[in-house]
């Protein structure tokens, strides 16, 4: 989900937030902020390097992990060996995970929501955040079993 136009960009974020931002870092920043997947490192490696080819493996390794330290990537293990990264979303969403294809859903349901709420209250909490991934494959039959 990306940001919309009255937000600041990464890059923006980056540097209110004090850090400095080379010209590599410019460009992983815009490569994540262009993504409309959840790419894992060597992903972003691969859409940095095309565009800037002095951009080195550890260096999105490094910037990813500054990224997310300062609050504005946020890191996801989707059980397939990848930590994968994504924008914090402006709003929250969950994931539904295709374990054949690594298909990432993005979606939101307000009775989900609202059910945590309630669990949470029940065992005497108030929910402050929350992250929910459900793992499925297609159904036999359906659009998304013949691909």
């Amino acid at each position: 989900m990306s940001k919309s136009q009255t937000e600041p960009t990464l890059e923006e974020a980056c540097v209110a937030k004090g850090m400095r931002m080379t010209d590599q870092r410019r460009v992983i920043a815009q490569v994540i902020e262009a993504a409309n997947d959840h790419p894992d490192v060597e992903e972003l490696y691969r859409r940095a390097s095309a565009v800037d080819d002095r951009i080195s493996l550890s260096t999105v390794y490094r910037t990813v992990n500054l990224f997310e330290e300062a609050g504005l990537v946020t890191k996801h293990d989707f059980k397939d060996g990848r930590a994968r990264f994504e924008l914090i979303p402006d709003e929250h969403h969950d994931h539904l995970i295709d374990i054949r294809s690594g298909a990432v859903i993005e979606f939101r349901n307000e009775e989900i929501e609202a059910i945590q709420d309630v669990i949470a209250k029940r065992l005497g909490y108030r929910l402050v955040d929350h992250r929910l991934e459900l793992y499925a494959v297609p159904i036999e039959g359906s659009d998304k079993a013949k691909k």
